[in-house]
């Protein structure tokens, strides 16, 4: 298994060789050069199967530069009831990703069981150990440089707090995630991990990591790696949870079902696109945005446009509050048929602070499945009061997001009513306990050992949004 640039300009590499790196020397994003296919006797096997055996059968189609018996190993240490140990009453948390049944044909895929309590850890954990595995076998060290809207950045470092050979510098918008968020990354204390705060929106943290990552000689000579969903170790390990929540709900491979996924970055969703080119029958793939709804926009018009960090809105999902999606790379690589010089020059007009216009090839998205809708904060507010009143389950700002939409799709007369719709978890509520206090009037439940978690001592850095800024700090703490 070989894996290509959206861009075209960098060589075919193996997993090992792509894990530390992030974007690729051109720019671009990995993928693999073909996608494994999956036969019904595949699927037929894959069935009854647990978490990480799953896991195992998935990623070692995608993974084949790690022995068998070491990655098998490494999932194995992963995939434990005891790291994904925040199951709601009533589920196992040995299933990893247990399925909630909200009614008839409609689910939740839990997948915030983990150490931060948010769908990050799915794959975040993985990725942990698999950069504790290469470098110890390449004798090597690497600074981890990446940009989170909320979630990602806690769950990288619980999965990366005193690993060998790895530091963190971690980048987010100061003052605009929720105070929970900020507490559980700024109240580590560990020497390899560092929080800069910038002052900003999320798009500014990410245009710093991306220009330090397009610095050749800057990325090599510091061994600047990522763990941001351009990272695609993320995405493979994101990919199992569809094809778990996929046999949780049917009884055969002639089933389909359909997916709504809460989107910023479009990694989540992005996991679903591969599981279905690798073979999985998933019929729709829902992406689901907030007010920041520029891949809604996309998937309605053809138009893709960025909107900047001046009229990104900060919202009460602000996990999604992002304007340019890394990972939408990846499925437009895919939509204009691996074509790397028409990706080149979309992305040019975007890197320039422009659009580009798809419409040509609207009729190519049904092929992928493909569609959207949008939410807001009053919607997300009576999302979450319905679901406490008709399931008396608590849900978070983002998964509301994705249930509203859901819900918009589910409900249409023209729908097979008869096929599942599995709506993917983001946080669990008490993240976010400001919102859902004012759509519930209480304060949501959370685990006894994060209560006071927001009184804990923080170590952060504010910094200005300034690619100087950030080399300079790197330089100075390796």
């Amino acid at each position: 298994m070989k894996y290509i640039s959206t861009r075209g300009q960098s060589p075919a590499l193996g997993f090992s060789d792509i894990l530390l790196g992030g974007l690729a020397p051109d720019g671009g994003l990995y993928l693999p050069d073909t996608y494994p296919q999956l036969s019904d006797a595949d699927l037929m096997a894959m069935r009854n199967m647990n978490y990480r055996d799953l896991a195992f059968a998935i990623l070692s189609r995608l993974i084949d530069d790690i022995p068998a018996a070491d990655l098998k190993a490494i999932i194995d240490k992963t995939y434990t009831a005891q790291t994904y140990s925040f199951a709601r009453a009533g589920q196992n948390a040995e299933d990893i990703a247990p399925v909630l049944k909200l009614e008839n044909n409609l689910y939740l895929l839990s997948l915030s069981n983990g150490p931060t309590l948010a769908f990050k850890d799915m794959a975040m954990q993985l990725l942990g150990n698999l950069f504790e595995y290469v470098l110890a076998k390449k004798g090597e060290t690497t600074n981890i440089l990446g940009a989170t809207s909320g979630d990602t950045g806690s769950a990288a470092e619980y999965a990366m707090r005193g690993k060998k050979g790895v530091r963190v510098f971690m980048l987010s918008p100061h003052k605009k995630m929720s105070r929970f968020q900020t507490a559980q990354m700024f109240s580590l204390q560990d020497d390899n991990i560092f929080n800069i705060a910038v002052e900003g929106v999320f798009d500014d943290c990410q245009d710093m990591v991306k220009a330090v990552s397009n610095d050749a000689a800057f990325k090599a000579k510091y061994k600047i790696g990522a763990v941001n969903s351009i990272n695609w170790g993320r995405i493979a390990a994101q990919v199992v949870y569809y094809f778990k929540g996929y046999f949780a709900v049917t009884q055969n491979n002639a089933q389909k079902v359909d997916f709504a996924v809460p989107s910023g970055n479009f990694g989540n969703v992005c996991a679903g696109h591969v599981a279905r080119m690798m073979g999985l029958p998933i019929d729709k793939l829902l992406v689901a945005t907030n007010e920041n709804d520029v891949l809604d926009e996309f998937f309605k018009t053809g138009i893709y446009k960025p909107r900047g960090a001046v009229n990104t809105f900060q919202t009460s999902s602000p996990s999604m509050d992002i304007s340019k999606a890394s990972n939408f790379e990846r499925f437009v690589f895919d939509l204009v048929e691996r074509d790397s010089a028409k990706v080149r020059e979309l992305w040019a007009s975007v890197d320039a602070g422009d659009a580009f216009d798809m419409k040509h090839l609207m009729h190519k998205l049904a092929d992928y499945g493909f569609v959207s809708g949008s939410s807001n904060h009053q919607n997300r507010m009576q999302t979450i009061r319905d679901t406490k009143a008709k399931y008396d389950v608590v849900i978070d700002t983002h998964t509301a997001d994705g249930l509203k939409v859901a819900l918009d799709f589910f409900n249409q007369p023209q729908r097979d009513q008869h096929q599942p719709m599995l709506v993917l978890e983001t946080a669990l509520a008490c993240k976010f306990e400001d919102a859902l206090v004012e759509a519930l009037g209480q304060v949501p439940a959370r685990p006894d050992s994060l209560k006071g978690i927001e009184t804990l001592p923080k170590k952060f850095t504010v910094m200005d949004a300034s690619n100087a800024a950030i080399k300079d700090f790197i330089v100075a703490h390796t």
